[in-house]
């Protein structure tokens, strides 16, 4: 390596200030963000909870039999302690799991369900029955301020992180490529709250001055810890390489440790979701298991009754909506009120799927002029146009908020789709599906799914098959819950559609 080389890696600071990147704490190292937002979300936690628990003692106030305001003020501090005891125990203030993923949300939910549970067991060994109210009303009602309160926190920390602030600092370590698709994935969704900082590549590779998607190469694999504390990395992501050995990781840790500076360790997985991974040790060697994904048992039977539930209530509650709308579409423009079409659905097959009428008859005739004089704004071979002439007045306000997908219910209620799952394909996209694509049709398409609230028709097609993929195959019912809270943010803004 030449002496220009040597004296830049030696100096990582000097490389950043030469790219306009001040490295101070505040900026990127050990900022103390984490613990100014774990007391917002502790302080949060604490009003809702002491609100949940005091809105049930006031109901059990005014039933017959009560006991003394004294007894019960007691029994509601105990639990809103334990409750509050419960969030942490369960790691729900956990810095990496602020504004990233729906495992925030699952802690909340796991932490409050279980201490129920137990409230419970101990209620009926004691036959306490001051405590049928409080699992009545305080815990769906806390539940849902908690979860409320942390996807208002989420929404607070997005905004921030998307001018580079709250981010968690991070140090590459890698082969070239490998830091680059590290780099495209951190750095190009700033919500994910990681930012590379910093690469170092093995020994021999490195050339002075030199960048990787505009991240400057700071040093080799030798000076990694030195070259993390100098710049105030919060933590180091290795990814693995030939030149990577378990000698090189084990000596880094111990160079980490003494200033407290994280270290991650990238796993070649692609699309994997978390609870389908499980390290175990085994003689020496840390083993990473990947289940199998499955497409039956309880948990696809919980998924249908829970299905046939929400749309059942979905339906009563937008029953008006559904009428209003059907006489909007059938006195402004002559047709039937309702729109059907094949679509493919779970094993490949087809079935009639529902939307309200929002262009004018006959339009999948006029495909070929219309796409003659307009193009395609669609991605793969979805047709899509933005001023699609062929729509109506009421079905462009129809179709910007998703009102035209309502009597989907209908579908979800006969048990050809699901409320949520991957988009209903047209019997010609799946003729021309390949094995990768395919895996889509393992589960019932949905009403929404991840293509909902990820773009809409602004995605990219490659982008929408990867999402439906990565649903079939890792979809929970804490996260179709997730979809649909996003599901309702998406429709209102009315992004992406067209």
């Amino acid at each position: 390596m030449s002496t220009a080389t040597q004296s830049h890696l030696a100096s990582p600071r000097a490389a950043l200030r030469a790219r306009g990147l001040q490295m101070t704490r505040a900026a990127f190292g050990r900022s103390p963000w984490h613990a100014a937002y774990r007391r917002r979300l502790a302080l949060t936690d604490t009003v809702v909870v002491a609100a949940a628990v005091a809105l049930a003692a006031w109901v059990r106030s005014n039933e017959a039999s009560v006991p003394g305001a004294a007894e019960q003020a007691g029994a509601s501090l105990v639990l809103a302690v334990l409750w509050l005891g419960a969030l942490g125990v369960d790691k729900s203030y956990d810095p990496r799991t602020f504004g990233s993923g729906p495992l925030e949300f699952h802690r909340v939910f796991d932490a409050s369900w279980k201490l129920f549970s137990l409230v419970a067991v101990a209620a009926f060994l004691v036959k306490a029955d001051a405590a049928r109210t409080y699992l009545v009303v305080a815990l769906p009602v806390g539940l849902v301020g908690l979860l409320a309160a942390r996807y208002l926190w989420r929404g607070w920390l997005h905004r921030h992180r998307e001018q580079r602030e709250m981010t968690t600092a991070v140090l590459a370590i890698g082969l070239r490529d490998q830091a680059e698709r590290l780099i495209r994935e951190m750095n190009g969704r700033p919500t994910s709250g990681y930012r590379v900082v910093g690469v170092c590549i093995p020994v021999g590779t490195a050339r002075a001055g030199e960048t990787i998607e505009g991240v400057p190469v700071l040093g080799d694999l030798r000076t990694a810890g030195t070259i993390a504390a100098q710049v105030g990395a919060d933590c180091v992501a290795v990814s693995g390489s030939d030149a990577i050995t378990a000698d090189v990781v084990r000596r880094l840790g111990w160079e980490l440790e003494p200033v407290g500076v994280d270290l991650m360790l990238t796993a070649e997985l692609a699309d994997v979701a978390g609870p389908r991974i499980m390290v175990t040790p085994a003689a020496g060697v840390s083993l990473l298991h990947v289940d199998a994904p499955r497409f039956a048992g309880p948990k696809f039977l919980l998924k249908a009754v829970t299905d046939w539930v929400g749309a059942a209530m979905l339906t009563l509650l937008a029953s008006p909506a559904l009428l209003a709308i059907a006489v909007a579409v059938k006195a402004t423009s002559p047709g039937p009120v309702f729109f059907r079409q094949d679509r493919v659905g779970r094993g490949g097959r087809t079935f009639k799927m529902l939307k309200f009428r929002s262009m004018c008859v006959g339009a999948e005739a006029m495909v070929d002029d219309v796409a003659s004089d307009g193009g395609n704004d669609g991605a793969g071979p979805l047709f899509k146009q933005r001023d699609d002439p062929r729509v109506t007045k009421v079905g462009k306000v129809l179709r910007r908020y998703s009102l035209d997908e309502l009597p989907q219910l209908l579908n979800v209620l006969s048990g050809n789709m699901s409320l949520v799952g991957p988009r209903p394909p047209l019997p010609a996209e799946v003729s021309r599906y390949e094995a990768r694509m395919r895996r889509r049709l393992l589960v019932k398409p949905g009403l929404t799914g991840l293509w909902q609230v990820g773009g809409r028709s602004d995605l990219p097609w490659e982008e929408c098959v990867r999402l439906d993929v990565y649903y079939a195959e890792n979809w929970t019912i804490f996260g179709d819950l997730m979809i649909l809270a996003r599901t309702a943010k998406a429709v209102l803004a009315g992004d992406g559609a067209y």
